[in-house]
């Protein structure tokens, strides 16, 4: 049975949202679309904070909520805890989005 406080939003996101701390070594379930992952905690997680899903190589992009948020600094392995020390943010940085994760905002 998936754990109900770890969140994805979209099939295709590569990062699991904690809802509640986790514990480095522990092992989660998550729902991901019609699916569920088995993952292992790699380092303590603190709530509110991201793991991976799989192996992402250094360079590929982190998706959460459907939309790039960044591309990997270094490697990540699943279950790891993915922030600011391993991900370089895009935010802002439309010259780092995917083409297809790009969207103008008109007012």
């Amino acid at each position: 049975m998936p754990d109900r406080y770890l969140q994805v939003v979209e099939p295709t996101d590569n990062v699991a949202t904690a809802l509640r701390e986790l514990d480095a070594g522990e092992p989660v379930t998550v729902a991901v679309g019609g699916e569920e992952r088995d993952v292992e905690v790699q380092a303590d997680v603190e709530f509110g904070h991201k793991i991976a899903l799989e192996d992402l190589a250094a360079g590929e992009t982190i998706i959460k909520y459907g939309k790039s948020i960044g591309n990997a600094s270094q490697d990540i392995t699943a279950g790891e805890w993915v922030h600011v020390h391993n991900v370089e943010s895009n935010y802002g940085r439309g010259d780092l989005a995917d083409d297809d994760q790009v969207q103008a905002v008109s007012e």
